[in-house]
């Protein structure tokens, strides 16, 4: 069977009324993977043998749950136990974490059936899933282009309907942007979601969420994977609601807030022309939408990569061929450590530690990394004025539609351009 025509809660109630079973779902999951990845490269480990097990197992009970059984596809910077978790680096090539994630925790407490690993930038570090440490993931419509990243072996794999969801991670927009060039929903969760058990590439902006087909479905998943987590500091103390309360409720009264910035200079026309076509539909559906400034936006790609640079060079520093993953010999522990690092970290991972390590060092703390933190601040000021008066912002979600591989590999600027409008 194929997943393209079915969502979330059409498989349960199949699965439910025994019309299909489990091991059939995710034998499905299976062959369209065996049929499809070689062109598209959305998985780096498959999990064949403990999945159809645990599909077995599931099909002696009932389903008890709305994601029961269901084939999901797990980013692989998200540990999972006994499961290779590379972060798509060579560095990781041999990890097998000790314990799960808690997204995972809570993903086995519905009993969904994990087939395996995502394709992803390296460290999460990138837009378009062309920093893999082992093979770029293709955009299932065109596979000449990319399907974004660096969640982008997540957004291709349920757009080529390899499984109905997938988790991914966001830093900068790497579930929005992904989803976006792949046609699937993403959606960011920071506070929302626990982040233990996430691999950490700058950890005041990581955040994990799930991508699927259809909105309603993100809403079955997030309900599942929401909630306080005492192991993660950020982790918000809010009540888990009904997220899919209301959705069929209409736009009727809806304050829609448009800022200048993001239909300004860098944003295609044909992106442009989709946006004021979705906002003449709202309108005509009883919502109002008015221009807003976001005055700030234009030092945010500096301000973003400062920050984000400056966490992952404290955070990578752990990953040094002693402790985790491949280890390369040297003559001594330094050349032990220069060894690993150098051949174990990918071109896009040292451009960024060289500029995070630059920005803390001794005599230029304050003037970029604190001033980039000051910049942060306003730019969220800015936000929180507009939602005084706005229920909600709009705006495209990259500037671009999806762009070939190769087209700007060797122009790191407009690569970094791309997240423009997901990193504010």
């Amino acid at each position: 069977m194929s997943f393209f025509d079915e969502t979330l809660s059409s498989l349960h109630t199949k699965i439910k009324n025994k019309e299909v079973t489990v091991t059939e779902l995710t034998k499905a999951s299976f062959d369209q993977i065996k049929a499809t990845d070689d062109k598209i490269h959305a998985f780096l480990t498959l999990d064949e043998e403990r999945a159809m097990a645990k599909a077995a197992e599931l099909d002696k009970q009932d389903a008890d749950h709305l994601l029961y059984g269901i084939p999901a596809g797990i980013k692989d910077n998200i540990v999972t136990k006994g499961l290779r978790t590379t972060c798509a680096s060579q560095l990781l090539d041999n990890f097998e974490p000790v314990h799960d994630a808690t997204v995972m925790n809570r993903l086995n407490d519905a009993n969904i059936v994990s087939v395996g690993k995502l394709n992803m930038d390296e460290f999460a570090m990138g837009s378009s899933n062309e920093n893999s440490g082992y093979v770029t993931a293709r955009n299932p419509w065109n596979t000449d282009h990319v399907p974004g990243g660096s969640s982008g072996g997540s957004a291709a794999a349920v757009a080529a309907g390899q499984v109905p969801f997938a988790l991914g991670s966001d830093t900068g927009g790497s579930i929005r942007q992904p989803a976006s060039f792949c046609g699937v929903v993403g959606l960011a969760t920071y506070g929302r979601v626990s982040r233990f058990g996430l691999v950490a590439f700058a950890s005041s902006l990581d955040q994990i969420g799930p991508i699927t087909r259809t909105v309603e479905d993100n809403a079955y998943v997030l309900q599942q994977i929401a909630g306080h987590d005492p192991l993660d500091s950020t982790s918000a103390h809010m009540d888990v609601a009904d997220y899919t309360k209301g959705i069929d409720g209409g736009v009727e009264g809806l304050r829609i807030a448009v800022p200048k910035e993001y239909l300004g200079e860098g944003v295609d026309e044909g992106v442009k022309a989709r946006i004021q076509e979705a906002l003449q539909k709202l309108e005509e559906l009883g919502a109002s939408w008015e221009e807003v400034s976001l005055p700030n936006s234009k030092y945010a790609v500096a301000a973003y990569y400062l920050l984000a640079s400056s966490e992952a060079s404290a955070n990578l520093a752990r990953f040094d061929g002693v402790r985790y993953g491949v280890r390369k010999e040297g003559t001594d522990l330094l050349d032990l450590y220069k060894k690993s690092r150098s051949e174990g970290f990918g071109d896009e991972v040292k451009r960024r530690i060289m500029l995070g390590t630059f920005a803390l060092s001794s005599g230029y703390y304050d003037a970029y990394y604190k001033k980039a933190q000051k910049v942060r601040t306003l730019i969220r000021e800015d936000y929180e004025q507009i939602l005084h008066s706005y229920d909600v912002i709009l705006g495209p979600t990259v500037p671009t539609t999806a762009f070939k591989v190769g087209e700007n590999t060797d122009d790191p600027l407009t690569m970094y351009l791309k997240d423009l409008l997901t990193i504010l």
